[in-house]
């Protein structure tokens, strides 16, 4: 019998997952100072960055079944004291559940209805988080570290952004003298 090598790594806790067709995005305050309330988005170096993801599926990404495995890392950015975030979004088939699992850091996983009912739950090192497929969810960093939150997910599940940004998350979160505020909009 052949053994071979495995293709991939995902060195939990310390790494990122590593391997040939490993997607990878970066982004920078310029490309989600949107989603902050500050009216001094200016006055920060838009070149900070923000978060990264590291995805990776095989096959036909397109096929029922079929699933990503990935990895979220966002940074310890304050924005006038808003926590850094992910843009968060619903999933355009709403019948696509997600898991996420805490592996650094400490933070926030921000859950919402369409009818904009919206919880958090707390992310940490080995928290595990169901997300129902008619759910918004975003990721927020509440802590002075690196905040790492794999995932995995229905390749067919997509992306709807649209949706998040017309009936934004009703709070956000702030961190002000060491304590987290959660502000309604």
């Amino acid at each position: 019998m052949k053994v071979i090598e495995p293709r991939l790594w995902h060195k939990i806790p310390e790494g990122v997952i590593e391997g040939a067709g490993v997607q990878y995005n970066k982004k920078y305050l310029k490309d989600v100072k949107n989603i902050y309330s500050s009216e001094n988005i200016g006055k920060y170096d838009q070149e900070t960055l923000v978060y990264e993801v590291y995805s990776y599926g095989e096959g036909d990404l397109l096929q029922q079944g079929n699933l990503y495995w990935g990895l979220t890392i966002l940074q310890p950015v304050y924005i006038d004291g808003e926590c850094n975030m992910t843009r968060g979004h619903f999933h355009e088939d709403r019948n696509c559940v997600e898991y996420y699992f805490g592996i650094e850091g400490e933070g926030l996983l921000l859950l919402m209805k369409e009818d904009g009912e919206m919880w958090a739950e707390k992310i940490m090192p080995g928290s595990l988080h169901y997300i129902n497929g008619n759910l918004a969810h975003r990721i927020v960093n509440t802590g002075e570290t690196i905040l790492k939150v794999g995932a995995c997910w229905p390749t067919n599940a997509g992306h709807d952004y649209t949706s998040t940004e017309k009936s934004k998350f009703p709070f956000k979160i702030y961190k002000i003298d060491g304590v987290i505020k959660f502000i309604k909009r």
